[in-house]
C-alpha cells in the first residue's frame, strides 16, 4: 500500500498492520509513504506499466482522475447496501461504470474526513473564537501590532496561506457561491456576483485593514503562527495536532465564523479520504487487499485512530462517540464537518483550481479588480476543461508511420555499418573487456536510449487522461499544438532571457573569482571552501532559503535594502517581473562555483613563461587577460558554458521552488516548467513529449553550433 499518513498517523498504521497480520498469517501487507504529487504520478506511471501496489491511500479528490485512466479498480463486490448504509453520506465515492450506464463503481472506502479548514486561534491574544466575519476583521485589526514603530508589523491578526484559492472556498461558499453551478453537472461557476463580493472581502483583509502579510504562503502562515507572530490562523486538520503541541502559544481549535453580510457560514471543502483499489491486480491480490480495508475501516480500528490523531471517523456510530463531544478539537472539527461541502472528484476539478490560480494571484498582487478575476477565472476553467476532455483520434495512415520508423532505423543502421560490422570480430577477440563493459551498456540503454525513444513515441500519439491506457500514433498533430499556440513563443523568449543572464553572470563571476583565487592572495584554501559553498549544498533547500529571503516583510533583501539604501521594499514574489529576477538570482548564486572551479582548473595549467613573455613584450594586465588568458581558458570553458546552458534551460528546480510553481499567475514559467505542468495539470502526455522533443533539439542544435563555431575541441596550441 501506498499512502500519505503523516508520521504521527504512521505509528497507528504500523499497530494495526500487526494486529492484521497477526489474524491473517497468509497476508504480508508493505506500507510504503509517498508525498502527494509522488504518489499520484508514482501510481500512474506503475499502472501503465502493468504493476504497483494493490492499494493507495488518500483524498478522494483524484479518484475522477484515476477513474478516467482505468486505473483503479471497483470495490463494491466486497460492500453490500447494508454495509455502505454505515457510513455517513457521501463518504464512499462512487461515478459512473463507462461500461455499464446502470452500475456505479465504488473507488474509494474511506477511514476519515479531512482536509478541512477551521480556525485556529492564541488564546493568549483571543479570549473567544469570533462568530462573524466583523468579528473577525474587529479582532484580527486589534492584534496587528507594530510594537517597535519600525513601520514593520510584529504581530498579525489573521493569517492562512493567502496565494492558493483552495484556502479561498470558505470565503466564497459564505458569499453563497461554489465552483460549479447548480446543474448537477461539473460546469464551472466561478463568474458570479457572490463570487465577485468574496474576492473584494480577501482583498480587503490585505489592502483595506492590513491585517494579513503581503505573499503570505503555507509556510509563512505557518511560521508566524507557530513563533506567537499572529493571531489567528486558517489551515486544515492535518495541521491542528502541531499548533496544539508547539510551546509557547495556547492553540484553539473553532469553525470559521459567519459571513456577516449573508448570514452564511464559511463552508470549507471537505474530503474523505481512504482506500483505493489498483485496477489491475489479480483476484487473490483484490480480495486479500480487501481483507485489509475492512480491518482498517471498521469501527474499533478507526476509534483507534481518532483517539490518537483526533480525525474524524467515516462511520456514523462513531460521529455519537462520546470523545467527540469531550474533546474540544474533535467537537469543533465536527461542528466545521457539519458546515462544509464535499469536495467534488470530478477531473474537471483539477482543471477549476488551475483555472483559478493565475487570476487570483493578480487579483491579490493589485493588477486587476475582483469581477475581471472571476470573469478570467471562468474563461481559464472552459479553456482548460476544454484541453482535459479533448480525444484525438487515431491516425488513418498508421502504416505510413510505422514504414517511417521502420526506415529510420534502418538509415541508422547502414550509417553505422562499418562500425557494426567490425563489432563482432571485435567482441571475439575481447571477450572479457565486453563483458566488463555489459552493465554499464545495460544501465544506459535503460535508463538513456530506451526512455529517449519511448518519449520519440509519446510525442506522436494521443496519450491523455483518456488515452491514458489504449493511445494511439496521431502523427505530428502535437508539434503542430506546440507552435501553434501563442504562449510557446513567449515563454521560449523568457527561457532564452533566462538561460542567456544566467550564464553570462555565471560565467563572468565565476572566471573574476578563478583569477583572484589564481593569484598570491592569503587564505586561498579558506576562500575556496566559502566560494564553492553554494555548489555543494543540495540545490532545493538553496531555493527555498532564497525564497525566504525574498519575502515581503520578514526576507533578509527587503530588509538590507531598506537598512543600508533606504530602499522601501519591493514585492518580490508578487510582481511577476521582480519574481523573475528573483529567480535569477538564486541561480546565479548557485551556479557560479562550477563555472569558477573550471575556469581555475584552466589557469593553473597556463604556463606562466607566457606571462613573462607578455610583460616583456610591454602587455598591461588587460592585454595579458585577452591575449594569453582568455585564448588558452577557450577550449576550457566553451565545453563548460554549452553545459552551464543546457543545465540552465532545464533547471526546474529553482524556478519551481523560489517562485512556487510559476507563481505569481503563472509569469514566471520557463520551457521545462511549462512542460511540467502542461503533463501533471492537464494530463497531455503526448503534447508534454513533443515540447519535450522540442526543447531537445533546441538544445543539441544550439551546443552542435556553439562548439563548432568556438572550435573548441580543436588543440590549444595549433
Amino acid at each position: 500500500m501506498w499512502h500519505q499518513m503523516v508520521p504521527r498517523d504512521r505509528v497507528m498504521l504500523d499497530k494495526l498492520v500487526e494486529e492484521f497480520e497477526a489474524a491473517h498469517p497468509e497476508i504480508d501487507v508493505r506500507t510504503l509513504y509517498k508525498e502527494t504529487e509522488e504518489l499520484r504520478s508514482g501510481f500512474q506511471t506503475a499502472a501503465l506499466a502493468g504493476i504497483g501496489p494493490e492499494l493507495v491511500y488518500g483524498p478522494s479528490d483524484v479518484l475522477g482522475t484515476f477513474h478516467a485512466m482505468g486505473i483503479v479498480g471497483d470495490m463494491s463486490p466486497w460492500v453490500n447496501s447494508e454495509e455502505a448504509g454505515e457510513f455517513v453520506e457521501g463518504a464512499l465515492t462512487y461515478l459512473p461504470d463507462p461500461n455499464d450506464s446502470e452500475h456505479r463503481m465504488l473507488l474509494q472506502v474511506p477511514d476519515r474526513f479531512g482536509n478541512h479548514l477551521a480556525l485556529v486561534y492564541n488564546r493568549k491574544f483571543i479570549a473567544e473564537p469570533p462568530a462573524t466575519t466583523a468579528e473577525m476583521v474587529d479582532l484580527a485589526v486589534a492584534n496587528t501590532l507594530d510594537t517597535d514603530r519600525d513601520g514593520r508589523q510584529d504581530r498579525y491578526g489573521l493569517v492562512w496561506n493567502f496565494v492558493e484559492p483552495f484556502f479561498a472556498i470558505p470565503f466564497l461558499t459564505g458569499y453563497g457561491a461554489w465552483v460549479f453551478d447548480e446543474s448537477g453537472q461539473p460546469v464551472p461557476a466561478l463568474d458570479s456576483p457572490e463570487s465577485v463580493s468574496a474576492y473584494q472581502f480577501i482583498l480587503s483583509l490585505q489592502q483595506e485593514h492590513g491585517v494579513v502579510p503581503r505573499n503570505c504562503d503555507y509556510e509563512t502562515a505557518d511560521s508566524l503562527f507557530k513563533s506567537g507572530k499572529a493571531a489567528m490562523i486558517i489551515n486544515g486538520d492535518w495541521s491542528w495536532t502541531d499548533y496544539l503541541e508547539t510551546e509557547g502559544i495556547d492553540a484553539a481549535i473553532a469553525p470559521l465564523p459567519v459571513v456577516s453580510a449573508t448570514g452564511k457560514p464559511m463552508a470549507p471543502m471537505i474530503s474523505p479520504k481512504g482506500y483505493s483499489l489498483n485496477a489491475l491486480v489479480s483476484p487473490q491480490a483484490a480480495e486479500d487487499a480487501m481483507q485489509f480495508v475492512q480491518f482498517m475501516t471498521s469501527a474499533e480500528s478507526q476509534r483507534k485512530f481518532m483517539e490518537l490523531v483526533r480525525i474524524l471517523p467515516s462511520r456514523k456510530k462513531l460521529l455519537d462517540d462520546p470523545l467527540i463531544r469531550e474533546d474540544p478539537t474533535l467537537a469543533a472539527s465536527k461542528e466545521q464537518f457539519d458546515r462544509g461541502r464535499i469536495m467534488p472528484v470530478d477531473i474537471e476539478m483539477r482543471a477549476v483550481w488551475d483555472a483559478m490560480r493565475p487570476p487570483y494571484q493578480t487579483l491579490l498582487g493589485g493588477n486587476t479588480t475582483p469581477a475581471a478575476a472571476a470573469r478570467q477565472m471562468q474563461q481559464n476553467a472552459l479553456h482548460s476543461i476544454e484541453i482535459i476532455q479533448q480525444e484525438s483520434a487515431g491516425t488513418a495512415f498508421l502504416w505510413l508511420w510505422q514504414l517511417a520508423g521502420l526506415a529510420i532505423c534502418g538509415s541508422l543502421v547502414f550509417w553505422q555499418r562499418e562500425s557494426l560490422l567490425g563489432l563482432l570480430p571485435d567482441m571475439r577477440r575481447q571477450p572479457f573487456a565486453y563483458l566488463l563493459i555489459a552493465p554499464a551498456l545495460i544501465v544506459m540503454f535503460a535508463t538513456v536510449v530506451f526512455p529517449f525513444f519511448y518519449n520519440v513515441l509519446l510525442s506522436l500519439s494521443n496519450m491523455s487522461l483518456h488515452n491514458f491506457q489504449e493511445w494511439s500514433i496521431v502523427g505530428l498533430r502535437n508539434y503542430l499544438d506546440v507552435f501553434t499556440e501563442a504562449k510557446f513563443f513567449g515563454v521560449l523568449l523568457k527561457t532564452l532571457v533566462w538561460t542567456v543572464v544566467n550564464v553570462v553572470f555565471h560565467v563572468g563571476i565565476g572566471v573574476a573569482l578563478a583569477i583572484a583565487l589564481n593569484g598570491p592572495i592569503r587564505g586561498k584554501p579558506l576562500y575556496r571552501v566559502l566560494l564553492i559553498i553554494p555548489w555543494a549544498v543540495p540545490a532545493y533547500i538553496t531555493a527555498l532559503t532564497w525564497r525566504s529571503m525574498f519575502h515581503y516583510d520578514y526576507g533578509a533583501v527587503n530588509l538590507l535594502l531598506g537598512e543600508f539604501l533606504g530602499i522601501p521594499p519591493l514585492n518580490w514574489l508578487g510582481e511577476p517581473g521582480l519574481a523573475f529576477t528573483a529567480c535569477i538570482v538564486a541561480n546565479v548564486w548557485l551556479g557560479y562555483p562550477f563555472m569558477m572551479v573550471i575556469a581555475l582548473g584552466g589557469l593553473q595549467g597556463i604556463p606562466q613563461e607566457l606571462y613573462e613573455a607578455a610583460r616583456i613584450d610591454g602587455a598591461n594586465r588587460w592585454q595579458q587577460f585577452r591575449n594569453v588568458t582568455l585564448p588558452l581558458l577557450k577550449p576550457v570553458l566553451a565545453p563548460a558554458v554549452v553545459l552551464g546552458g543546457i543545465w540552465t534551460f532545464n533547471n526546474l528546480n529553482v524556478i519551481w521552488l523560489v517562485s512556487n510553481g510559476g507563481e505569481p499567475a503563472d509569469q514566471t514559467h520557463i520551457l521545462v516548467s511549462y512542460v511540467y505542468k502542461a503533463v501533471f495539470s492537464f494530463y497531455r502526455y503526448g503534447y508534454g513529449a513533443a515540447l519535450s522533443m522540442v526543447i531537445f533539439v533546441l538544445l543539441l542544435a544550439v551546443s552542435l553550433y556553439s562548439l563548432h563555431r568556438t572550435r573548441a575541441t580543436e588543440s590549444v596550441y595549433t
